[in-house]
């Protein structure tokens, strides 16, 4: 085999892995919502409803936080495998030295490049979360606690 159909199978067999990733993600998604549905349709009263919603709230935060997170994760890791299969199969196959040299430098400079991306990817994912956290739920537990103690007039 050479080194085209080898990074053909390579990159075959890793979009079947992210494919099956993602269905699994969106089964437990599914999963985690439907339950999410059925005990806000059991809320009776209002103060539960309006609890209900606010730990639906939470629930979806850190849902999409974890989905983003997974899936990044996901995706770097199929991205450092086909990166190091590739460098590997040049350093290996390569009859130059001096494409081998260039080789190196380009990966080097490849995965520092990347693991910024994804650091920052990771960072930002953290960082919407909390400004989520803050204005959304922040507003619903205000509602919430306004319920709960009415003004004495």
């Amino acid at each position: 085999m050479d080194a085209s159909t080898l990074l053909s199978l390579l990159a075959t067999a890793t979009t079947t892995g992210l494919i099956v990733l993602a269905t699994r993600q969106h089964v437990r998604n599914t999963s985690n919502l439907r339950l999410l549905r059925a005990h806000q349709i059991s809320a009776y009263s209002h103060l539960q409803k309006s609890r209900l919603d606010l730990m639906e709230t939470r629930n979806r935060a850190r849902l999409l936080e974890e989905t983003v997170k997974s899936g990044t994760s996901a995706v770097e890791k199929v991205h450092k495998t086909i990166t190091t299969t590739t460098f590997s199969l040049i350093d290996r196959f390569s009859t130059s030295e001096e494409f081998r040299e260039n080789a190196r430098r380009a990966r080097e400079s490849h995965d520092q490049t990347s693991d910024q991306i994804y650091r920052a990817v990771h960072t930002t994912n953290k960082a919407l979360h909390i400004l989520a956290d803050s204005l959304f739920i922040g507003k619903k537990e205000k509602k919430l606690t306004r319920r709960k103690h009415p003004k004495d007039e």
